[in-house]
């Protein structure tokens, strides 16, 4: 047998191969298709429902720009805005998680574990309780720190390129460092201060207003172009740098890329939210469950993290008897799956 014989796949093979990628978009359509279904049904709802309960048609006129008594200041002023942050809150923190755990092939790379969101929390409470700051003081200073932290996580974890592993514990060193400093800034605070720092801490949309949500808007309509451009080259990253690098892909450049677009994203969506306990962390891992490996999970992983958001702020206001910031309920989600997932990545290694 001839040597380009063994090297053509024979029918079978091919037809394999195809029938596998052809269930494999299809089941990413189907579940791209049912999440924002989902998403939509939730959006209804939280503008629906509340102390006060809305039809739908009320609630279409306020968003159309009509007038309506007591559905245009409780739907238009109150809950519209919530909601649209919620959104896109949960789709930055999705994108973030998920480009850090496919980058560094980790699923323990999370912006909630390697000091990123613990960062700017850190300088919130400082801005809040020391300086005094509100509003986008405050967001300022978050931004700042997110930043400055994840650029000094990079830095102290390059070593002829980026070990997954090393920025993984050089990011739990720093967080920890952070979390001592917030502990301390805390315990200086007075009561009103201390109230609204922590009200900030746990991750919550009370009292979002449009201008935050415009910022985060922007911020992602700049940023999740140059993630999507960059996907194709960071699913090769997955390969490991030598194998990325012999098939085209210019290793640090990309790498340089998508932290500065995941950190830019996580950095400013904390700056309007708070650190949404776990969100980042779970969005990928599940996106990844329901889609299947072999394809990109930026898109999938968004869209879980808006879904999780509007789920976790829901039952926070009205399924637990009384009301719980966000951050509060994705952390209660998130605990015990970050333990199960230490136990299996220990087990089984560190894939996504």
């Amino acid at each position: 047998m001839s040597t380009t014989a063994l090297r053509t796949p024979d029918a079978t093979t091919l037809a394999t191969v195809t029938l596998g990628r052809r269930r494999r978009n299809r089941r990413r359509l189907v579940v791209l298709s049912v999440l924002s279904v989902l998403i939509v049904v939730m959006v209804a709802v939280s503008l629906m429902v509340g102390r006060t309960f809305y039809p739908p048609m009320d609630v279409l006129r306020v968003i159309m720009g009509q007038e309506v008594q007591g559905a245009s200041f409780t739907v238009g002023r109150l809950r519209l805005p919530r909601t649209v942050m919620a959104v896109l809150a949960g789709a930055c923190f999705g994108l973030g998680g998920v480009t850090f755990q496919t980058m560094l092939r980790n699923p323990l790379a999370s912006p909630d574990i390697i000091g990123i969101s613990t960062g700017a929390s850190t300088a919130a409470a400082f801005a809040i309780i020391t300086l005094g700051l509100s509003g986008t003081g405050v967001s300022a200073f978050a931004i700042g720190a997110g930043l400055g932290v994840a650029m000094l996580v990079y830095l102290l974890a390059y070593k002829d390129g980026v070990s997954g592993i090393r920025l993984i514990l050089i990011g739990i060193g720093i967080a920890a460092m952070m979390q001592s400093a917030t502990s301390y800034v805390l315990s200086t605070a007075g009561q009103w201060d201390l109230q609204e720092a922590l009200r900030w801490l746990t991750g919550s949309l009370n009292g979002m207003r449009w201008p935050s949500v415009v910022l985060v808007a922007v911020i992602m309509i700049l940023f999740v172009p140059l993630l999507s451009v960059v996907a194709k080259d960071l699913n090769m990253l997955q390969l490991g740098d030598d194998t990325a690098s012999a098939l085209g892909v210019r290793v640090d450049r990309t790498r340089l890329l998508v932290v500065i677009a995941a950190v830019g994203l996580i950095a400013f969506a904390t700056s309007a939210t708070g650190p949404i306990a776990f969100l980042a962390f779970l969005a990928g891992p599940i996106a990844v469950r329901l889609v299947g490996p072999g394809s990109s999970m930026l898109l999938p992983a968004a869209l879980v993290g808006a879904l999780l958001v509007l789920i976790a702020d829901f039952c926070g206001q009205y399924a637990l008897g009384t009301r719980f910031p966000v951050g509060v309920v994705t952390g209660v989600l998130g605990a015990p799956y970050l333990i199960y997932l230490i136990i299996r990545t220990n087990r089984t290694g560190g894939a996504l």
